[in-house]
């Protein structure tokens, strides 16, 4: 696919240098422009066209374009004296370079993969050309679109330091995933202001994921101790240990910053949290109760283990090693698939309770109102249940060979992560 990004003659307006300036502006760590081209790059464009106006830096789009693009991408550079996209004699100019159809966008224009890729298909004659558009040069068979959506709703476009911090706000709210439930949902709208602030430091993804084993550590212990007030300052860590979990995931979003290493190191991460969490439980009510605590601790403690075994293999099998964060998406397609199976049905319909995101608010619950140990007993059986349906559906799913198992997923599948 074909991005088209137009940079106009900044320079008659603002000078070369504050020009310059103002596309190198860093929106949430990265500069404007190399966040244009990023943004275009992750929504699936393989080719983008910069057409600048005269005065500007001719090297300024390449220097990004270097250093974001993947292999097999194309930068291609024009500068035009004028470019006016609603007149016909543009296009014409233009016409060995443009395909049929092609993503626009603005070259100010703070926007994510999500929105851009949702986009409809539209005719030259009816694009609002202030905001980003999937446009076709030819007749589309669609009915035109009776209104234009808000350039505001899908991105915002960036012309001073308080439309950076607006545009810094726009990407940290849509920084989450299709699939986030309403806890998830909470969980990240109290991460915001911390994930902004991170944004502009340089703290990484995998910092943020260590950082959380860190509190789950001291979560852990304060569970150990055993007695109702240090089960509930456990209780709290944990929470507080969740939302470095989804602070790691927003912070990568936002930064471009996502890579195989950080899903799988994550996924480690959230693994052991499970681990440490359940451990101290088992500590601290083994002093309240004694060897039947602690022999339902070590049952619990081998279920965890056996289910986060057979998962890390069925994710391998599942996804391609470069793509391992497709692998809850990929279920889920499989899953709604196999529907017509009780089972798989009731599995799909039970994924939405065991997210991390909404265990923490189990745990804290649960532990305030002083129901630990039937929050023990349920995660119990929940561990045990988690390993034999996950070895269920890796027979079922993917007893063929690997590489039919792991067939590049369909784009709405990828809008899913």
């Amino acid at each position: 696919m074909q991005a088209i990004i137009t940079i106009p003659p900044l320079d008659t307006l603002l000078g070369v240098d504050k020009a310059e300036e103002l596309l190198s502006r860093k929106v949430a760590g990265v500069p404007l422009l190399k966040r244009v081209i990023l943004t275009a790059i992750r929504a699936g464009a393989t080719d983008i066209l910069f057409v600048r106006g005269n005065g500007l830096g001719p090297t300024l789009p390449l220097e990004f374009g270097q250093e974001t693009s993947p292999s097999g991408f194309r930068l291609t550079v024009i500068q035009v004296s004028r470019f006016d996209p609603r007149e016909s004699s543009t296009w014409s100019a233009l016409e060995r370079y443009v395909e049929d159809q092609f993503l626009w966008i603005p070259w100010n224009c703070v926007t994510t993969k999500q929105f851009l890729k949702g986009l409809p298909l539209q005719n030259v004659a009816t694009v609002d050309w202030a905001a980003p558009a999937r446009v076709s040069l030819q007749q589309v068979s669609e009915e035109p679109l009776s209104t234009q959506p808000d350039p505001d709703s899908i991105g915002v476009r960036v012309t001073s330091p308080d439309s950076i911090k607006r545009a810094e706000r726009f990407l940290v709210a849509h920084s989450g995933k299709v699939l986030d439930g309403i806890h998830t949902s909470f969980n990240r709208r109290l991460c915001r202001p911390f994930v902004r602030l991170l944004s502009h430091t340089s703290i990484t993804p995998n910092a943020v994921t260590f950082g959380g084993v860190v509190v789950s550590v001291l979560s852990a212990l304060a569970f150990a101790h055993g007695g109702y007030q240090y089960s509930v300052v456990g209780a709290l860590l944990f929470y507080i240990a969740g939302l470095f979990d989804e602070m790691d995931g927003m912070l990568a979003r936002i930064k471009f910053a996502e890579s195989p290493r950080g899903t799988w190191l994550e996924g480690f991460a959230d693994g052991l949290s499970y681990l440490l969490l359940f451990g101290g439980i088992t500590i601290g009510l083994g002093h309240q109760y004694g060897g039947r605590a602690t022999m339902m601790g070590i049952l619990l403690l081998v279920g965890a283990i056996l289910a986060l075994a057979v998962t890390t293999l069925q994710r391998r099998r599942a996804t391609t090693a470069d793509r391992p964060n497709e692998y809850l998406g990929r279920m889920y397609q499989l899953l709604d698939k196999d529907s017509g199976n009780l089972i798989s049905r009731a599995a799909r319909q039970l994924q939405a309770f065991i997210r991390r995101g909404i265990l923490v608010h189990y745990v804290l619950i649960f532990t305030i109102i002083g129901a630990l140990p039937l929050l023990f007993v349920l995660a119990t059986v929940g561990a045990h249940l988690t390993w034999i349906l996950t070895l269920y559906f890796n027979r079922r799913f993917f007893a063929q060979p690997f590489r039919m198992g792991a067939k590049p997923l369909t784009n709405t599948i990828k809008e899913t992560l």
